[in-house]
């Protein structure tokens, strides 16, 4: 993935406190031809876990999950913030503390998109303290469903996300991996 490496170094932002900006290309601004590769590349690292929907958290997520989605031709699935009425009263529903927001989230998927025999592999945009992915997770655990693997575009490795997912007991996977952001510096693996 070294074109998404060169985007970090090229883009990225190092705003302290370990907040990566990279708006440019994966969190406001979405770059498809880049999200396209990225998740072609996930969909091959995850091709033997035999997913049958990819779940991620509202709204960063959607992008990298979808083009992964899309390259393992199954669904994909998005926990929202809010319930919408179009969706019913008895939800799964989990709360995770968000990095960027500095305060609890919630996760609420609608059960009639997750359920029993399905297997999940959750995509994210950036795996750091791994509380979102935790927090998916769960619901994935709630709905009866298994989970088979967690891929993310950006891993901030120092933040030690990789060892809060080490009891889920599947692989974990990224794209990039960032090692430093101490100083104003952006450093990779």
């Amino acid at each position: 993935m070294n074109t998404l490496h060169q985007r970090i170094m090229d883009e990225g932002r190092n705003l302290g406190r370990g907040i990566l900006k990279v708006d440019s290309f994966l969190n406001h601004q979405v770059d498809p031809q880049l999200i396209d590769q990225c998740g072609r590349e996930l969909a091959r690292r995850f091709e033997r876990v035999e997913a049958t929907k990819v779940l991620t958290a509202e709204i960063s997520g959607i992008a990298p999950a979808v083009a992964t989605a899309f390259h393992m031709s199954v669904p994909v699935v998005y926990a929202r913030r809010t319930r919408p009425v179009t969706m019913p009263e008895e939800v799964l529903l989990t709360v995770a503390p968000s990095h960027t927001r500095g305060l609890p989230v919630e996760l609420i998927i609608s059960p009639e998109f997750l359920g029993r025999n399905e297997r999940v592999l959750v995509i994210d945009d950036f795996l750091a303290t791994g509380q979102t992915i935790l927090g998916l997770a769960r619901l994935v655990n709630t709905a009866g469903a298994t989970l088979v693997g967690v891929g993310a575009v950006i891993e901030k490795i120092f933040e030690g996300g990789r060892t809060a997912l080490a009891s889920l007991n599947v692989p974990v996977e990224s794209l990039a991996i960032v090692t430093d952001m101490s100083d104003g510096k952006i450093v990779l693996a």
